[in-house]
């Protein structure tokens, strides 16, 4: 393992973070205070409890999850196209790196910022609304394998688009929509049968009841259910990134 490598491309990558300190944290952090705002206080107050907790508390999880999952997929797939874009990325794939050590650098940094910005929106929340974690290793540990899974799907995003544009199209498209209907403001218990049949289809219900349920014990779906398919998401997409840095997919002419 070339950790010399790994480390530069991580430092690298990290330090472009310090360069757009306005866009990648504080943005994200004003927009969830609004959500608190608007979800948890006006509307909150005009909704009962959801499973013995206050709705403000209740949305957290979900709040803490939409954020971690667009983040890890834009850092990422900008992390990677931006190279292939002005095509220094012919310079890391030349060097005496395994593809491997590639993914592994630029998925590790997106997810240590996704990772960092989910821990400063977690500290906002307590000024918000009451909070309790009673599984704090299973949160640590949700919250580590989801943005390692989704900084890898970035990863794979930022090789297969050949413009801005579709670096956009899924995470506006797809990865938003899939988390608002993900179980992120409301239990999927309170749908109709039929609608929480479709629910399940949801990969994003996985992710957001495992994760809510290590804040205040409760979930839609077994615990045990949404570890398995979140480490089956990192599998998947461990291969297919490794697949496309071998094969030179999109990177090579």
């Amino acid at each position: 393992m070339n950790w010399h490598a790994v480390r530069a491309i991580y430092l690298f990558e990290m330090a472009r973070t310090k360069r757009t300190l306005l866009q990648s944290v504080l943005a994200p952090v004003i927009t969830t205070s609004l959500y608190f705002v608007v979800f948890g206080s006006a509307i909150g107050a005009r909704i009962p409890e959801i499973e013995g907790v206050s709705y403000g508390a209740f949305i957290v999880p979900g709040l803490i999850m939409l954020n971690l999952l667009t983040q890890s997929v834009s850092n990422a797939s900008f992390g990677i196209f931006f190279p292939k874009f002005s095509r220094t990325i012919y310079e890391i794939l030349s060097a005496p790196v395994s593809h491997f050590e590639i993914v592994l650098s630029y998925v590790g940094a997106a997810a240590t910022k996704a990772v960092i910005l989910s821990l400063i929106i977690l500290a906002t929340a307590t000024f918000f609304v009451p909070l309790r974690i009673e599984h704090p290793l299973w949160m640590i540990a949700f919250l580590l394998l989801t943005a390692m899974s989704f900084s890898l799907l970035g990863f794979i995003l930022g090789i297969w688009a050949d413009n801005f544009e579709k670096l956009q199209l899924v995470p506006l498209l797809i990865i938003t929509p899939l988390t608002f209907l993900g179980g992120s403001f409301y239990s999927i218990d309170m749908l109709p049968a039929g609608w929480r049949t479709v629910s399940l289809f949801n990969p994003v219900v996985y992710l957001v009841s495992g994760f809510r349920w290590s804040f205040y014990g409760s979930a839609d779906v077994a615990v045990g259910v949404s570890l398995a398919m979140t480490l089956l998401f990192l599998a998947v997409f461990v291969g297919v990134a490794t697949w496309m840095l071998r094969t030179g997919y999109r990177l090579k002419p």
